[in-house]
């Protein structure tokens, strides 16, 4: 089921100025993970998370993490992964509301058009794979091989709210 997420929600990249989400829609679709540097959940998916992204980068979405931390914290998270990657930030979750997430760590597609039409939400490989598929089908773009050796087994990740 698809939700419309509000055009003025705001998205601040990491040491950039928030924008509301229709100007980061202007040209590119959202394929984004949503990360809580502050679980261990989070940290075991990082690694595939990375190469799932990557998988996309070149196609017509914007891959992108957003950590529910301030900067000073999403950058301890992230490391050196935040020059490779476009990285907003979320510390009051509105992003994660938005999307009415429960658990994180998270794996979104959003459209253009402002629809967030796939989720994923702790780490299951059949969901990540749907929502992997549902960005390959409307960018024209290959999937990436969901489970693929090395990731980690199912769980159901850690409370969104916090």
């Amino acid at each position: 089921m698809a939700t419309k997420l509000p055009d003025d929600l705001m998205l601040r990249p990491l040491g950039g100025e928030a924008r509301e989400l229709a100007e980061w829609l202007t040209t590119f679709h959202l394929a984004s993970v949503v990360l809580d540097p502050y679980t261990n959940e989070s940290a075991w998916v990082l690694k595939t998370a990375v190469r799932i992204l990557e998988e996309f980068r070149g196609s017509h979405a914007r891959v992108n993490f957003v950590v529910t931390a301030d900067d000073a914290d999403a950058k301890k998270f992230l490391g050196p992964l935040t020059e490779q990657f476009l990285v907003f930030t979320d510390p009051d979750r509105s992003f994660v509301k938005a999307l009415e997430l429960e658990s994180l760590p998270a794996f979104v597609f959003v459209r253009v058009d402002g629809e967030a039409v796939a989720t994923a939400e702790g780490w299951s490989p059949d969901s990540w794979e749907a929502v992997a598929d549902a960005i390959s089908d409307t960018t024209r773009w290959s999937p990436p091989t969901i489970p693929a050796p090395g990731d980690p087994v199912a769980f159901a990740g850690s409370p969104a709210a916090g």
